[in-house]
């Protein structure tokens, strides 16, 4: 195709309904050389699924390229999984090739994304396009404001220490706890001890055909949960208007 000069793009697709893309990020889609994204080792990537319906007429006029990571928690066999997938995506550049990676959610926010263009942005150009994240999507899925006037706003990975949750729930008046799935049954008693629970709510694969929005907390199994789920919590009440 080669609309594109050699060059590394970050694309972002949103968390889930196709809709939520941008008309910039299907752009660089339609006009890309190369479409690479992350995918399980059975081959499954929730990033090429959400634009599935946008690839289909570019068959046979792009190359697919699924980088494959077992998320493994010892860093350095992941870190040798990015080199790979680095040194492979380098190459299409080097052929003069344009390299568009889907990534979930926005490409610079808690994505593998991140990681490839630490390695990339030496040699060859690179272009980020922002995407809708999640919180973003599960604010609006909500209707809830994450933010009003002088409240204060954060966001936290649900990996973080009990005491670094339990502070962050304290001293901030919204709160969205991410990577919440292995994590759920830890995050649901730090929820309580904090006096938070009610101001919680719950959601799972935003935006998608199998999304769930739970509103009372105390109503979820104590039990782990999907890796695309998170928290919102926000005051009941809500600071003067």
């Amino acid at each position: 195709m080669s609309h594109e000069t050699a060059c590394f793009y970050g694309v972002g697709v949103g968390p889930g309904d196709p809709e939520l893309l941008t008309l910039k990020a299907l752009r660089h889609i339609q006009q890309a050389d190369v479409i690479a994204y992350i995918a399980n080792p059975e081959g499954h990537s929730q990033a090429r699924q959400i634009v599935a319906e946008f690839l289909r007429p570019l068959e046979g006029a792009m190359t697919e390229l699924p980088v494959v990571l077992t998320m493994s928690d010892e860093r350095s066999a992941i870190n040798r999984e990015y080199d790979a997938a680095a040194a492979t995506i380098c190459r299409h550049l080097q052929d003069g090739h344009s390299v568009v990676f889907l990534c979930e959610g926005d490409p610079l926010f808690f994505a593998s994304f991140s990681y490839l263009l630490d390695r990339i942005k030496p040699q060859f150009a690179c272009v980020v396009v922002p995407g809708i994240s999640s919180p973003q999507a599960a604010s609006a899925r909500l209707q809830q404001p994450l933010t009003i006037l002088a409240e204060s706003y954060a966001v936290i990975s649900g990996r973080h220490d009990d005491e670094q949750i339990l502070l962050t729930l304290t001293q901030f008046d919204s709160v969205v706890i991410m990577k919440a799935g292995r994590s759920r049954q830890r995050l649901l008693a730090l929820l309580q001890q904090s006096g938070r629970s009610a101001d919680a709510r719950y959601l799972e694969y935003i935006g998608r055909h199998d999304e769930r929005v739970v509103e009372d907390v105390h109503t979820l199994a104590n039990e782990p949960g999907p890796y695309f789920s998170l928290f919102v919590v926000t005051r009941q009440e809500r600071l003067s208007r």
